[in-house]
């Protein structure tokens, strides 16, 4: 391990805003049992009294790399309090450490594996998950996907009902995969489109559906950043309704999408690579289904293209 690695888990243990919980003191796991077992951490359900001394509403990054897109979301919007979940501590220091030196109160990280997410948060406890530029795992384990049914039940542990999913990705198949589960399992579909940046009928600027204009949820103005473009800049009149089921490109694109980037985000774009959005909600009576035939795995992953193997080498993990 490299100098520079070693410095900054060192000063990762000065940061406040930074938990490293060692995973032995979540995992539970019985003598020859192969089933992951957790126990409840000590800051599950109490977030806002502990880390940040309030009752907002709390946004999570998971995979959140460096912290960039968790430290942009909380400047934007200091009415909620954000917390970025990563594995990698030498990511999470960049992240830490601005929020540390430039005293940011609703900015928090988490240093645990995805799979252990709840064991940290209560019931409720979660308004908002972003998935931004997780891996598809095109070859991996299916279970192993962070919109898999496997990660949304273990969201729905936390999520508040009607709490937003979104779902930003370079990866067509991983934005195909997701818009597959929300179909087999009748999750309502906020907002969905193949490109967000594209100019035409077809783009992000589909702003007006039938939950009528300025609500996000459905059930009166939501949050501020949640709001959608201005009227003006809608392109072909409302777009459709969103009873009929996911489409290639609907509903409200927050504003944070398109104005908050990741590094790699840009490279992708300078590229001229398409980014997609899926914003969902998975209020849901009963077990996930697995998407099984609604999802062409082969033709998906054969669309997929090259740009996997730029955008998920080693060394472009990191956000």
């Amino acid at each position: 391990m490299g100098h520079g690695k070693l410095k900054k888990f060192a000063e990762n243990e000065t940061f406040r805003c930074l938990l490293q919980p060692d995973a032995s003191s979540v995992l539970d796991k019985e003598a020859g049992s192969r089933e992951l077992r957790l126990r409840d951490h000590a800051i599950k359900g109490r977030w806002g009294a502990e880390m940040f001394g309030n009752d907002h509403p709390i946004v999570l990054e998971l995979g959140c790399g460096g912290g960039d897109y968790t430290i942009a979301l909380a400047l934007r919007h200091p009415e909620n309090n954000y917390i970025g979940v990563d594995i990698k501590g030498a990511r999470l220091w960049k992240g830490a450490k601005y929020a540390t030196e430039n005293a940011l109160p609703n900015v928090a990280f988490l240093r645990t594996r995805i799979e252990f997410i709840e064991a940290f948060f209560g019931p409720g406890e979660v308004s908002e998950i972003w998935l931004t530029f997780s891996d598809p795992q095109l070859r991996g384990s299916e279970n192993a996907r962070l919109s898999s049914p496997l990660f949304l039940e273990r969201y729905r542990k936390f999520l508040k009902p009607g709490g937003v999913i979104h779902l930003k990705t370079d990866s067509r198949y991983l934005f195909e995969y997701t818009s597959a589960v929300c179909k087999v399992n009748g999750l309502r579909v906020l907002a969905s489109s193949t490109d967000i940046y594209l100019e035409g009928t077809h783009g992000v600027d589909l702003v007006q559906h039938s939950f009528g204009r300025g609500s996000f949820l459905g059930g009166g103005p939501g949050p501020a950043h949640l709001a959608p473009r201005p009227l003006g800049s809608t392109i072909g009149g409302p777009g459709p309704a969103l009873e009929s089921g996911p489409g290639p490109n609907m509903g409200i694109i927050p504003a944070d999408v398109t104005q908050v980037q990741t590094f790699y985000e840009k490279m992708f774009l300078q590229m001229g690579l398409p980014i997609t959005y899926l914003a969902f909600c998975i209020d849901h009576e009963g077990a996930y289904a697995y998407p099984g035939d609604a999802f062409d795995h082969d033709f998906w992953l054969q669309a997929e293209g090259p740009r996997r193997s730029f955008s998920h080498q080693p060394t472009a993990r990191s956000k």
